[in-house]
């Protein structure tokens, strides 16, 4: 069995392209899968200069593939499901490995400005008109 389940942020823009011979679009781009760390070793880590993610190269074919490089960019948090790909390669005499995931699906988790959301503040809102709402204060939550 070979399945892959990912959620992550795009690391840079998607790259798409078309393959000369055939015409089929594919798209590339790196996803940072947080490593589910917890708080302290978080910061033990971040205070070593290690990553704290996974950067996972993704690989997306045909439609999906000109979704992602139109409706995709930088920071987005998106939903990748797929296969584990290996191949190799020499280049000036190296033999150079590469692991990829084949994307099947790509759900989009977030969309618009991903910088939008970021600090936003909803103190001023007033949902006073709308019936079933009532202004509470955060004391009064029980959670």
């Amino acid at each position: 069995m070979n399945n892959v389940v990912l959620i992550g942020r795009l690391t840079r823009d998607p790259e798409l392209r078309y393959i000369p011979v055939t015409g089929n679009p594919v798209t590339r781009f790196t996803l940072a899968v947080d490593k589910g760390l917890s708080k302290e070793k978080k910061q033990e880590m971040e205070a070593r200069n290690q990553p704290t993610a996974d950067f996972i190269n993704i690989v997306v074919w045909g439609k999906a593939a000109e979704n992602c490089a139109n409706y995709l960019a930088k920071g987005r948090l998106v939903a990748v499901q797929g296969r584990i790909q290996t191949s190799s390669y020499e280049k000036d005499g190296i033999r150079r490995y590469v692991t990829e995931v084949v994307a099947n699906q790509v759900e989009f988790l977030e969309w618009g400005d991903t910088n939008r959301n970021q600090g936003f503040d909803d103190s001023g809102l007033d949902f006073g008109d709308i019936e079933g709402f009532h202004p509470t204060d955060n004391d009064d939550i029980p959670f």
